[in-house]
């Protein structure tokens, strides 16, 4: 999530909401988003205008989910872990561990050196790393708000996630959540916001990006 403001300290200015893509205006899906700002502007001691010609602010709220990518990820493979190596370095080999059958009959009888006959056979096994792909999402929010004389622009924010749903009712909410985490923010700081939506009670944890 990024940052950017230059609103005055403690002030409580009157607002409007407004959406930031036009084709979303007037429908119940951004109304339902904006419900969720316009809370949250208010915990933070802001006064909704009672018409837009009243507010000292307008905050252009808007919301997007990608398109889908695959990314390729390895997990440990199951099973022996390979016959590799044979029957490892004859009778005097590293024992039954490890790698399956590849480690030997064990290290007490000595060596007699069955590897140039057996080794390297049946490498990788059961135990390879499986490679699958995942479908990820990538889900944003946007929010700017701007003085109303002027159009000066107060403060820009944008808050992000990647998961593998795009859902964006369930996923909205936790966006605006981190949005509005110590508000207004550090100007310029890119952070990384962690909560469980499940538990409100507790605290969410801030840190900038390394």
């Amino acid at each position: 999530m990024a940052r950017f403001n230059a609103l005055p300290p403690q002030s409580a200015k009157s607002f409007v909401i407004e959406a930031g893509n036009p084709d979303k205006a007037g429908s119940l899906e951004f109304a339902t988003y904006a419900a969720l700002v316009r809370q949250q502007l208010l915990t933070n001691g802001f006064v909704e205008a009672a018409t837009p010609s009243q507010a000292a602010v307008t905050v252009q709220f808007d919301y997007n989910v990608g398109p889908p990518r695959e990314r390729i990820q390895t997990r440990p493979g199951t099973g022996f872990g390979g016959w590799g190596g044979g029957w490892g370095g004859g009778w005097g080999g590293a024992g039954w561990g490890g790698a399956g059958w590849g480690g030997g009959w064990g290290g007490r009888y000595g060596g007699y050196g069955w590897n140039p006959y057996w080794g390297g056979a049946w490498g990788g096994g059961w135990g390879a790393p499986e490679v699958y792909s995942v479908t990820q999402f990538t889900s944003q929010v946007a929010m700017k708000m701007y003085r109303s004389a002027d159009k000066a622009s107060v403060f820009e924010g944008r808050a992000e996630t990647v998961s593998t749903s795009n859902n964006l009712p369930k996923l909205v909410p936790n966006l605006v959540t981190a949005m509005f985490t110590k508000f207004p923010g550090q100007s310029g700081e890119t952070v990384r916001v962690r909560f469980d939506p499940t538990r409100p009670d507790r605290p969410a944890t801030v840190r900038p990006t390394s």
